[in-house]
């Protein structure tokens, strides 16, 4: 801001400016400038140039000398103005015509720790712009024209702890744009033009801890797009089009305590999201299109207090499972529906003491009442078949049918949408769920993003069925009855990002149909009667990197079944007939991250066909007859893998060298619900932050003793509890040492394995890091916007 010259009246004249300063310095009078006057002699031999320089000031600015602060701000400077105090630490160039920074701009203002760069209609920052700043706290260059940043325009900025780039133009990231930012600590990169986030894009920012990336158009974050950001507590991604819950990309930053999701056209969350947060504190999903939450979708999340679902559309909510400690819902502005199937909801708010807020939309009984007013039992079922038939077309009637409350006519005169549809120019969302139709519809704004076919009647997709929507990111053809996709019926989508076919009676895909979508990234194709995997039409999707097939009638994958998934990192075959996967068949997708193959009919782990995955992070098996597991079962993805799911497959046995190969790399590990009655110790897993062994019949005798060493080594709940023999029945597995006592060799061995805590030892690691992660949580809460 500028600085005014002190409104005290001196009692001596000022000084007068000396030559070269020709702008407005603030500089000393009165007796200070006797004081001068008395040390100029001593200044002199240093060279008459050094008074010069050090009281120099441009003709446009206001120098403030003593504070070491010029201010240039609206004067319509195309460059950066020369004859800057050299000892200037704060220079504010806002509002001027720069256009651009070129190289070592700032060369000579090696002290400067602030630098307000905003409203200067920059559009290039050239390489090295900025170099010799190492003391640099702050650069603001928000509010600018900037479309992209060279791979190093931010060099030579060390120290720098906050940078703004609000307001511009970028598009796309670079990795390593930020790989020299080692000390930022705040990164603003909202309200700018990017859609997608590849993998690590933040590479660098080791110390960040709030990124800003609200008001963009991200539909897409890549897998590791926020990989390497270690200290990162809070993540702003609302305002953006994301299309589904990014949990493995955000599962990358597992220090978050605050993650902001709100405003964005998702319709469902889910386990299958893979949302792993161990140190969540505050969710928001506010102001969305969230239409069903699955009860795990934040299992993941144990910590999780605060979840804000306000202004969604959800007309019902299971009980959540998994955060224990949340303690405040919100749910105000959701049409919810308390007919008495919302009784669990109610019971497990009272049980598990969560606060929320919201208020019933019907039956019309209640509607508007509070629902922390509610009893379960203020909660009916319709006694009669009219009354149930009423309440059935209430309740449809209170769904939404478009993901926004504009009526069709208020919608239509705002731009083309066809007769029967509702198109919402402020979200691009155009909408024709469950109307009946039986021919694909035409006439939609061109700037559709979100297109909402749902629930009508066509059996085919003829070719060219989506002329002049070159901007759509979303296609909805849910329970449409569809039986075929013709040659070019996804022509012109140049920016199809996601493609729904689920719950249709498709048995096969070609190329030839899927060409025009180069950029699709998720295919779902669940619950149709796919019989193989659609090979030959993946090798028209280039990017396709998550393909959902769950809930068909797979039952083998062959060599060449994924020819065409090169890009693949998610691969869902989960609930099919798979009874083998042939050494090979996944080789082509080297890439994959996450493979889904429960609840199929596999009788051993396909080890041979996990070969050539060396990126592999998460296995699902569970659901599989698989009864025992063989030495070196996961050896070939030994090196990656960090999820392990082996619940419900009928294991009745385990190699004491199953899991050899498994080091410190994996994170968690799924035996529940199986026939275990013995389990070797698995001391090679050291680095596990959750293993479930709960139901399954364990009987605790001295061959049980290695496991049981080991549990009391672990400081993690585990669900172990014995089975048998009666006397220890019930009693959990670490803890039954009584029972362990007279097997050889406990006494001699209990020192080592119970050993005698350290003067000044750290407490347990997970308590430690839970510990840690909610204190800077509450550091977070008091630096909120």
């Amino acid at each position: 801001m500028p600085v005014s010259p002190s409104p005290h009246k001196a009692s001596h004249s000022a000084l007068p400016p000396l030559p070269g300063q020709t702008g407005r310095a603030i500089g000393m009078t009165g007796p200070q400038s006797v004081s001068l006057v008395l040390l100029l002699p001593l200044l002199l031999p240093l060279g008459p140039n050094r008074c010069v320089v050090a009281q120099r000031c441009p003709q446009a600015c206001v120098c403030d000398n003593p504070r070491r602060h010029v201010a240039c701000r609206h004067q319509n400077l195309t460059e950066v103005p020369t004859a800057i105090p050299e000892l200037t630490q704060r220079l504010e160039l806002q509002g001027n015509m720069l256009k651009e920074i070129p190289p070592a701009a700032f060369r000579d203002l090696p002290y400067l720790t602030h630098l307000d760069l905003r409203y200067c209609q920059v559009e290039l920052v050239a390489e090295g712009a900025f170099r010799g700043l190492g003391r640099l706290l702050l650069l603001n260059l928000a509010s600018n024209r900037l479309s992209a940043l060279p791979q190093e325009a931010l060099d030579g900025l060390g120290s720098l702890q906050r940078l703004e780039l609000a307001g511009n133009l970028l598009e796309e990231l670079r990795p390593g744009t930020f790989g020299a930012l080692g000390a930022v600590i705040t990164l603003n990169l909202a309200h700018n033009a990017l859609v997608y986030l590849p993998a690590l894009a933040f590479q660098g920012l080791v110390r960040a801890r709030w990124l800003q990336l609200s008001h963009n158009a991200l539909s897409v974050l890549a897998p590791e797009a926020l990989a390497g950001l270690p200290a990162l507590r809070r993540l702003s991604l609302h305002h953006n089009e994301l299309q589904a819950l990014p949990g493995t990309a955000l599962s990358q930053a597992r220090g978050l305590a605050r993650l902001e999701l709100g405003h964005n056209p998702f319709t469902y969350a889910g386990e299958e999201d893979g949302l792993a947060l161990p140190g969540l504190r505050e969710l928001r999903l506010d102001h969305g299109a969230l239409q069903a939450l699955d009860a795990r979708a934040f299992a993941r999340c144990p910590r999780l207090h605060t979840l804000d679902l306000r202004g969604n559309q959800l007309d019902a909510l299971p009980p959540l499972q998994g955060p224990g400690q949340l303690r405040r819902l919100r749910l105000q502005g959701n049409p919810l529906w308390c007919g008495c199937r919302a009784r669990p909801l109610l019971e497990w708010l009272a049980r598990a003491r969560v606060s929320s807020d919201g208020a019933c939309w019907g039956p019309r009984r209640l509607r508007g009442e509070a629902l922390d007013a509610l009893r379960p039992l203020d909660l009916r079922c319709p006694e009669s078949g009219a009354a149930a038939a009423e309440e059935a077309k209430e309740l449809a009637a209170a769904r939404p049918r478009a993901p926004a409350s504009a009526s069709g006519e208020e919608a239509g005169a705002a731009g083309p949408c066809p007769r029967t549809c509702v198109c919402v120019p402020e979200s691009r969302h155009s909408s024709c769920e469950g109307r009946g139709l039986q021919a694909v519809p035409r006439g939609f704004p061109n700037d559709t993003q979100l297109l909402d076919l749902r629930r009508n009647r066509f059996p085919v997709v003829p070719r060219a069925a989506f002329p002049g929507l070159g901007r759509l990111v979303s296609l909805h053809l849910q329970h449409c009855g569809l039986t075929e996709l013709e040659a070019g019926a996804l022509a012109g989508l140049d920016s199809l990002l996601y493609l729904y076919l689920s719950d249709n009676r498709l048995s096969g895909l070609s190329a030839a149909a899927l060409e025009g979508a180069p950029r699709l990234g998720y295919l779902y194709l669940e619950r149709n009667r796919f019989v193989r995997v659609p090979g030959a039409a993946l090798l028209a999707l280039p990017s396709l990197f998550s393909l959902h097939l769950q809930d068909n009638a797979l039952d083998h994958l062959a060599p060449g079944d994924l020819e065409g998934g090169r890009a693949l990192r998610w691969l869902y075959l989960s609930g099919n007939r798979l009874a083998r996967v042939s050494p090979g068949a996944l080789g082509p997708a080297r890439e994959l991250e996450k493979l889904h193959l429960d609840r199929n009919q596999l009788d051993e782990v396909p080890s041979e066909a996990l070969e050539g995955l060396p990126a592999l992070l998460e296995l699902q098996l569970s659901g599989n007859p698989l009864g025992a597991l063989r030495d070196g079962a996961f050896r070939p993805v030994g090196r990656s893998l960090q999820h392990l799911f082996l619940n419900s497959s009928g294991l009745e046995q385990i190699s004491p060298g199953a899991f050899s190969g498994l080091g410190p790399r994996l994170r968690s590990l799924h035996l529940q619900k199986n026939q275990l009655q013995t389990l070797p110790a698995l001391p090679g897993l050291s680095e596990l932050e959750l293993i479930d062994l709960s139901g399954n019949p364990f009987r605790c005798d001295c061959q049980l003793l290695p496991l049981h060493r080991w549990l009391t080594g672990l400081n993690l709940r585990v669900g172990a509890t014995c089975a048998t023999p009666p006397s220890a029945r019930g009693q959990r597995v670490k803890a039954a040492a009584a029972v362990f006592e007279a097997c050889p060799g406990r006494a001699a061995r209990k020192a080592k394995w119970t050993p005698a805590p350290r003067p000044g030892a750290r407490g347990t690691p997970m308590k430690g890091r839970w510990q840690r992660a909610n204190e800077e949580y509450k550091g977070l809460e008091g630096h909120r916007p």
